[in-house]
Order: C-alpha cells, then structure tokens, then sequence
C-alpha cells in the first residue's frame, strides 16, 4: 500500500516487530473480502509492546505504560499495516471456521477490538528459502556430475543417517519387549530409556536408564482438599438442609403397641 512506503523507519520496526514470532500475539484467521487475513486483538498488541523482547529492540519508541503503548498503536493505524475489523459469524458449519471481518469506518486503537493485518513482514527469509530450495534440487539433479570423491561422501552420510535411524527403531523394539517381560515377571514393569518419546532434548531423552511403570497420581483429592480449606477459611458454608429419620410410637389404639411409624423431618444443618 501508498500509505505504508510513507511510515517512518520506527514506526516499520515496530510493526516489523508486532509481525514476528517475537512479539509472542495470538494470531488468528479470518475472512474479509473473500481472502483469508490474519487479524489479532488489541490487548495482544500492548502487551507485545510491554514485553522484555521489546524492550531490546533498538530504534523503537519507548514504550512505559499502556497509555504509550494504546497511543503508539493509534498513531500506526494510518498507515494501513492494520486495520480495525468487526468480527462477524463462521464462514462454515463448524465453530472453530474462519470468522467473517470487516472493516470498520472509525478507525482507532481500542484493546477489546480486532485488527486485521495488511502487512506480510520482511519477505526476505522467504526469499532465502526459496533460493535455498532451488539450489537443493538442482544440486540433486546434477548428481551425475558430481566429482567421485563428493558422491562417496554422501553416500557415506546417507548410510550413516539410515543407521542411525535403524538403530532409534530396534532400541524402540528392544524397549517394549522388555516392558512386557518385566510386567510379567516383576509388575508393573520397567521402561528402558522412560523419556525416549518424551518432548525432552536429545541428551535428556536418555536420561534415566530405566524407571518403574508406577502410575500418575490424580489430582482430584488435591483440588477437593483446597476447596474444602477455601471454604473453612470464607465460612461460606451451605445451609441446605438435612433429613433426620425419627421413630415414634403410634398412638392408635387399633394397632399393637410394638409397631413403630416413621417420620421425617427436615432439620436446619448444625454447621449453619
């Protein structure tokens, strides 16, 4: 857009910034015009602004308190990196679909509304992927032509990488076959390597050697037991009443004497 090329140099690192990965905003997917836009909401955007990761940019505005940053904000809007959107119903049957955008006509910086980008960031990582992509598939293709002593080289490699991963699926084998027979002979059983599939680093993965199968513990009685403390410490006790089954004689003269009737009553609890 016309309005963009005219945004000073700090204005463009903030909102290169807002576009990042390092703001940390939750980036939703909306419909606006019949193309898919990402949009995010505006508490997202001072947030992003008060993080210690801007704080490090350099040749920024300062950003102190949320008043600077809702300002700074309003004065990007302008030019046309983002924009002020209503969110409207889901484009599909389900949902989780993308929601229907448009733009609103007053447009300014309020944290509980939504903005739509119309900015797709430095472009030049794709670029560079791109770039990178052609040069793999071209060095793949003239594999014929390469010297001797680089096509024994990758081949080398690529035997090295295959073991490699033979090696990961036998020990994944050897590991459950030792599960079972320890389940079998000493329940409830002993993994190898207990945090190979685990979302570990690859030292930690193999760190411990082995470790008992015990079960996790529930949370349940936890959260039960602070409830209970939570209300002893508010004494917002409840006053529902309780029944309370009596035995009396009846006084009919008709019936024996040793038949009893029961009566219920309820009772206000003692704890009220």
């Amino acid at each position: 857009m016309e309005q963009q090329s005219k945004a000073p140099q700090d204005i463009r690192n903030v909102v290169n910034f807002l576009r990042s990965s390092s703001a940390g905003m939750k980036i939703r997917v909306g419909v606006l015009n019949g193309k898919r836009v990402d949009y995010f909401k505006g508490k997202g955007a001072v947030k992003a602004l008060l993080s210690p990761a801007y704080a490090k940019l350099k040749n920024v505005p300062k950003v102190a308190d949320e008043q600077e940053a809702q300002q700074l904000l309003l004065t990007i809007i302008p030019y046309a990196f983002f924009l002020r959107v209503e969110r409207g119903a889901p484009t599909g049957s389900s949902s989780g679909s993308p929601k229907q955008l448009q733009i609103t006509q007053m447009q300014t910086f309020v944290p509980s509304d939504y903005y739509a980008w119309f900015y797709e960031g430095s472009q030049w990582t794709t670029y560079l992927g791109g770039v990178a992509m052609v040069a793999i598939m071209l060095a793949g293709v003239m594999f014929p032509l390469w010297p001797p002593i680089m096509r024994l080289g990758v081949w080398y490699l690529s035997i090295g990488v295959l073991g490699l991963i033979g090696l990961f699926f036998a020990l994944a084998i050897v590991r459950l076959i030792f599960y079972i027979i320890t389940v079998i002979v000493a329940s409830p059983g002993i993994w190898i390597f207990p945090k190979l599939f685990a979302d570990v680093g690859f030292v930690e993965s193999f760190i411990p050697l082995w470790e008992w199968d015990l079960p996790k513990k529930k949370g349940k009685k936890k959260r039960s037991e602070k409830t209970e403390k939570g209300k002893e410490a508010n004494g917002s006790v409840s006053p529902t009443p309780s029944a309370r089954i009596e035995e009396v004689q009846d006084s009919g003269s008709s019936r024996p004497a040793s038949r009893t009737a029961a009566r219920v009553e309820e009772v206000p609890d003692e704890d009220s």
